[in-house]
């Protein structure tokens, strides 16, 4: 696909032209030569990716990035998604979601996931493609994605036709990174961040409440220099992920206290830290270990809960 200035990805390391032409081929076959394009944006690394290509494939005014902003989109990560489309170069929309209003949702079953990115296409497709004037909306799964067991939102995306140009060129996280990087932007080393939600045991009921003390906790934790982290949410007690080489942080007095200090303030009574460090699908995977026999979380791998 070229521009009338040439190749708009002639730029970039050969790598990574290839694999930014290999997802403007799938956008081309899906849009057609003059189709507008909505991006399901997080402000995330695979979101973020296919953005910039878009933008550069595209055109910027054939391009927008749609954010879903709700009590579960942490205020840290919103003003991300912000900076970040514009390094893409695209504009970006808003639009409210009310996962919150939906019972299967609060009711935070392992198919929690589901039932919130339902709502988000459901509000893209019903708001947004009209007044955007969008012809497809295209989210970030990648080919690594698209295998995992535990991303049940993947579901609502194949409902609602939303196209996934990463995963059908074939670019798995690592690739997705590199062409992050080739474009320059910010997020393409940055950890994986879901959801507040996810930080909730499944089956136990998702409310703004309980939202605001983990985005609270989380906060505080990376001001004390964690470079990820995860407050689950057990009622009174916090349990803390941390990456495992950063456990011995909290021999520090100062951290410990601090974040001890914090947390408490956050709404909880009692902080535990997790010395399993930083675990993906913590709850989700759990749920899924004991329908198939298996175990739960994983250490580290994949970074998804």
């Amino acid at each position: 696909m070229t521009t009338p200035h040439g190749d708009p990805f002639g730029a970039l390391p050969p790598d990574a032209a290839a694999d930014a032409r290999a997802v403007a081929a799938e956008l081309a076959a899906a849009l057609g030569p003059a189709g507008r394009l909505g991006v399901a944006f997080s402000g995330g690394v695979d979101s973020a990716a296919l953005l910039a290509v878009a933008a550069r494939a595209l055109g910027r005014d054939r391009v927008v990035a749609l954010l879903g902003v709700s009590p579960s989109l942490a205020s840290d990560e919103r003003a991300i998604a912000h900076r970040v489309a514009a390094e893409a170069g695209a504009s970006l929309v808003e639009v409210e979601t009310r996962e919150g209003e939906v019972p299967a949702y609060r009711a935070n079953d392992a198919d929690r996931c589901y039932h919130c990115k339902n709502e988000l296409f459901t509000r893209i497709s019903g708001e947004a493609v009209a007044e955007q004037a969008l012809d497809a909306v295209a989210y970030g799964e990648n080919a690594d994605d698209a295998v995992a067991p535990d991303r049940p939102g993947a579901r609502a995306a194949s409902e609602h036709r939303v196209l996934r140009p990463l995963a059908a060129a074939g670019l798995g996280k690592g690739r997705v990174r590199a062409l992050a990087r080739a474009f320059g932007l910010s997020v393409a080393d940055k950890p994986a961040a879901p959801c507040l939600a996810s930080r909730i045991p499944h089956g136990q009921e998702v409310t703004p409440a309980k939202l605001r003390q983990i985005e609270d906790a989380e906060r505080a934790l990376r001001v004390l220099g964690f470079s990820d982290c995860r407050v689950r949410h057990h009622g009174s007690v916090a349990r803390l992920e941390v990456p495992a080489g950063e456990l011995g942080r909290f021999g520090d007095e100062a951290v410990r206290a601090e974040a001890l200090r914090a947390i408490r303030a956050a709404g909880f009574s009692y902080v535990a830290v997790d010395l399993a460090g930083l675990q993906s699908g913590a709850f989700t995977l759990q749920v899924m270990g004991r329908a198939s026999g298996g175990t739960g979380g994983r250490p580290e791998a994949g970074r998804r809960g």
